[in-house]
């Protein structure tokens, strides 16, 4: 078994609070758990660092627990972690606070995934990206993996780069081969413990990508194929009514 945290953060620097903006008559952080607990998890919190988010997810019958500040939802998680005393090798889920379209699937997915990876220290979703587009786009966080599954390296750039797609330097003609990063991680306590106490990296500093501390650091992420393509995050405005419609259907 398994357990799902949402980290939730209330000071978004794009969308103050946007964890308990209404979709279709529900916060947002309230769409996030229910699908958590959809999921089978054993237990779903809701790790807050500001009582407003506490106090809604309570509302809901979510169970809320407040936390200190942190910088990532990484962080935030641990210390849940620390607090409750959880051991080793229990595996916890975190779902970001701002995919309300996560499917269930995918949760207890990449908790499966990890629980049956022994190798393995942390566990997540990638999927085939679809169009060019897709690829070049940096927002867009790919992943390449060794044949195990095991992530070689996460980046912000098209990888894997095609040379023979690319007749002329940095033009691109083939997306073919290449995945998407799903941002839901599922970690062995005692690895999200090791991983919230090392200094940032080089390569991260760089990406902006986390999950290159646990790389840096040999830390093994295996990769599994995501069931469902889960839905857009909400990053901004335009994110939110795109959402809105999709959950008001």
């Amino acid at each position: 078994m398994f357990r799902v945290v949402i980290p939730a953060r209330y000071a978004s620097s794009r969308m103050p609070g946007k964890l308990l903006m209404s979709i279709a008559g529900k916060p947002m952080v309230q769409w996030v758990h229910e699908r958590s607990c959809a999921a089978g998890a054993r237990e779903v919190l809701i790790a807050a660092d500001d009582e407003r988010i506490a106090s809604a997810a309570r509302a809901f019958g979510a169970q809320a627990v407040m936390t200190g500040t942190h910088s990532s939802g990484t962080d935030r998680i641990a210390e849940v972690a620390r607090s409750r005393g959880w051991a080793g090798q229990d595996i916890v889920v975190n779902v970001q606070g701002d995919e309300p379209l996560m499917p269930s699937a995918c949760i207890a997915q990449v908790a499966e995934l990890l629980a049956a990876e022994p190798q393995a220290d942390i566990g997540t979703l990638a999927s085939a990206i679809e169009s060019l587009e897709e690829l070049l786009d940096p927002n867009v966080v790919k992943v390449v993996t060794d044949a195990r599954g095991m992530a070689l390296y996460f980046s912000r750039a098209p990888i894997p780069w095609n040379r023979d797609g690319s007749a002329a330097g940095l033009d691109q003609r083939d997306f073919g081969g290449a995945r998407r990063h799903r941002g839901i991680y599922a970690y062995r306590v005692a690895a999200l413990l090791r991983l919230a106490q090392l200094p940032r990296s080089e390569l991260e500093e760089r990406e902006k990508l986390e999950q290159l501390r646990a790389l840096e650091h040999g830390m093994r992420i295996y990769i599994g194929e995501a069931l469902e393509r889960p839905g857009p995050d909400v990053n901004t405005p335009a994110d939110l009514q795109r959402v809105s419609a999709l959950l008001a259907r």
